[in-house]
């Protein structure tokens, strides 16, 4: 069998599984609660610690993840959570003057702070007095030395919404307004003591309670660059073999969207894309005078289950992604009715693993089709490629497409700030969150570019060569 943490890009992740894994063992058997406060002692049975300065504390902490494992703090209506406890070894985030300092004469530095926030000492070495500080920057660009650096953070660096501060202990701090629950500070903190909550107790029960419903595994198409170790026809069998009913691809939900996307813009003539949840929630949070322009269609993932809930009774739907931001999306009045679980492939692996499944010796299945163009999707550029061919396929030919792709959170801000200052030369925004698109995401069990032309080939694979196609072959099935 192939060694867990093969499957994952960090220790951090592997850390998360394992406690996603007992948490879904003991759920399966019916001795989660009689049980839950043995995790941490199953995950670290010896005195010697391994990442902490004692057992007892890594246990603590273990505690904390095994909360978030079964949901979080319900009080909390975020879906990224900080663990307290898990966040103490990281510096003083700040400007700070490193010892590049040479003492010069000019104090360049002193004489540029706009709140007299930097001294010379009697070696005429400078230094930053904190409570004055407004991290203006201003000293670190003057110096000629590039002596004083600003140590932020990583979570702070990950975060290009600036949702993230520190509290009174120098723990991470979540500003809930601000956040899009992108989950790049969760794959970014080195100690893992920001993460996203889990859904997977709800999944393990609609699963169990498969004989008296449907239920439906909705799939992202970045799921072609996830579990490299096996085939993609033997994920599918394994999802069947946790009892999933079907297994359809989020794809097919993507090509709806794209003829409806692709006509909606030729009648309004500019619009947002609406497919990321995170860069919906951005433009709502920082940008509200632009909410007019996101597109009315509902994601892909909500687009396909309200189709296979119209059509099928008694069914269920969860959606499984790369995407913390969906976890959010789900929660959402106009999505709840359709969805009624997110998970994330790291969150699936541990599904797969807390019922023994081995992947690699699984015959292989077939996965619903799509076209190439709702697979790619998962990709950035790949919804403004399947908006122009809508535009094609519907005749539609008379709007001429001027696409503004933008991939990771800090593009969206440039487009979103031009569209606002009326200077965008495009009519068409689209926007994803995570840098490289859906495969990019938080929730990914591997990150890298290799990930891009993965999808293209996956998408290449496809029965359906258009969109029309794809979409045709639904209301076939709905009549």
């Amino acid at each position: 069998m192939i060694q867990e943490k093969y499957k994952f890009d960090t220790k951090v992740q592997y850390l998360k599984y394992k406690v996603l894994r007992e948490v879904a063992k003991l759920a399966w058997e019916d001795k989660l609660l009689e049980n839950v406060m043995d995790i941490p002692k199953m995950i670290i049975p010896g005195k010697i610690p391994t990442m902490r300065c004692c057992v007892y504390k890594e246990r603590a902490i273990l505690a904390e993840r095994v909360k978030l494992a079964m949901g979080g703090n319900p009080e909390n209506p975020n879906v990224i959570e900080v663990i307290d406890i898990a966040c103490d070894e990281c510096p003083a985030a700040g400007y700070e003057v490193t010892t590049s300092c040479r003492g010069c004469l000019a104090h360049r530095c002193e004489d540029v702070c706009p709140r007299q926030a930097i001294f010379i000492d009697q070696n005429h070495v400078a230094h930053i007095d904190k409570s004055k500080c407004i991290e203006c920057g201003k000293c670190a660009k003057i110096c000629p030395y590039s002596a004083i650096a600003n140590r932020k953070r990583p979570c702070q660096n990950a975060c290009k919404v600036k949702a993230i501060s520190m509290d009174e202990e120098q723990a991470a701090l979540i500003d809930n307004e601000k956040c899009i629950a992108c989950g790049a500070c969760v794959y970014q903190c080195p100690f893992g003591a920001i993460m996203d909550k889990s859904y997977i107790l709800k999944a393990i029960d609609l699963l169990k309670n498969n004989k008296n419903q449907k239920v439906y595994a909705v799939v992202a198409p970045s799921i072609s660059s996830q579990f490299t170790y096996a085939k993609l026809g033997q994920v599918i069998t394994g999802l069947k073999n946790l009892g999933f009913h079907t297994v359809i691809e989020a794809a097919l939900g993507a090509d709806m969207v794209a003829q409806a996307e692709s006509r909606e813009l030729a009648e309004k003539g500019f619009l947002t894309s609406s497919c990321c949840p995170a860069f919906v929630s951005y433009i709502k949070s920082a940008f509200p005078e632009l909410t007019e322009h996101i597109s009315h269609n509902l994601s892909p993932m909500a687009t396909i289950a309200k189709y296979i809930k119209e059509t099928t009774e008694n069914s269920k739907v969860i959606f499984i992604g790369p995407c913390t931001a969906k976890k959010s999306e789900a929660q959402l009045e106009n999505v709840k009715p359709w969805i009624d679980t997110v998970l994330t492939f790291e969150e699936l692996q541990a599904l797969f693993d807390s019922r023994d499944i081995n992947l690699t010796v699984l015959e292989e299945d077939v996965l619903d089709n799509a076209s190439y163009f709702g697979r790619i999707f998962a990709r950035s550029g790949g919804l403004s490629d399947a908006v122009s061919q809508g535009l094609k396929e519907q005749n539609l030919t008379d709007f001429e497409l001027l696409a503004c792709t933008c991939d990771g959170i800090e593009e969206c801000r440039a487009a979103l700030m031009k569209k606002k200052r009326n200077i965008l030369n495009a009519n068409f925004i689209e926007g994803m969150a995570c840098t490289g698109g859906c495969i990019g995401g938080a929730g990914c069990l591997t990150h890298g570019e290799k990930n891009k032309a993965q999808v293209d080939a996956y998408g290449k694979e496809a029965m359906e060569k258009t969109i029309s196609d794809s979409v045709s072959v639904l209301h076939i099935v709905k009549k």
